[in-house]
């Protein structure tokens, strides 16, 4: 039996992700990258992780810089965001962008920005793992809805309540 690497891939795009782009210093100047690996990894020390692949032209700058800089997209950074998939472009230029004090910028109106310092990274199979401990953040309370990525294509998340009242909905402590 062989393993189905589409299919696979597949499955995996059923797990709503949410988008955010990553900056760093390049060989000439800021790049950029869009990833939907991001997540939080521990609050002390704060430390947060995403995945690159090992083939990308930009991941050479992304494993060997010193820090980078994490912009949560909202829905309207569609286009920016893809812009930064693919192979190829890289470039930051004619971006709305905000300095920040570690170096690489943020995207302006992102709804979080996390800027971080390399901690480690770990080769994982064709990607690697870039892990960073996060040195400054700041939220832009009111941004709006943030951009997902599900089954291949993007999305907003609607604002809402949560279902109330469903079969098998179990209690939390907070409710």
């Amino acid at each position: 039996m062989s393993f189905d690497s589409r299919a696979f891939r597949n499955a995996l795009g059923c797990f709503p992700t949410g988008i955010a782009v990553m900056t760093a210093e390049g060989p000439q100047s800021h790049i950029g990258i869009t990833v939907n690996s991001f997540t939080s990894v521990s609050l002390d020390p704060p430390l947060v992780l995403w995945c690159i692949h090992k083939g990308s032209s930009r991941y050479k700058a992304f494993a060997e810089a010193p820090g980078f800089t994490v912009s949560i997209l909202g829905s309207g950074h569609k286009a920016v965001s893809s812009r930064l998939a693919g192979a190829g472009e890289h470039s930051l230029d004619g971006i709305d962008l905000i300095p920040t004090e570690l170096g690489p910028p943020a995207l302006a109106d992102s709804l979080a920005i996390f800027e971080c310092a390399r901690e480690s990274v770990q080769v994982a199979g064709d990607h690697a793992i870039l892990l960073g401990r996060v040195l400054r953040f700041a939220q832009h309370d009111g941004a709006g809805a943030p951009l997902v990525y599900f089954r291949g294509k993007y999305g907003a998340l609607a604002q809402g309540e949560p279902p109330q009242g469903l079969p098998g909905r179990r209690q939390t402590d907070g409710e």
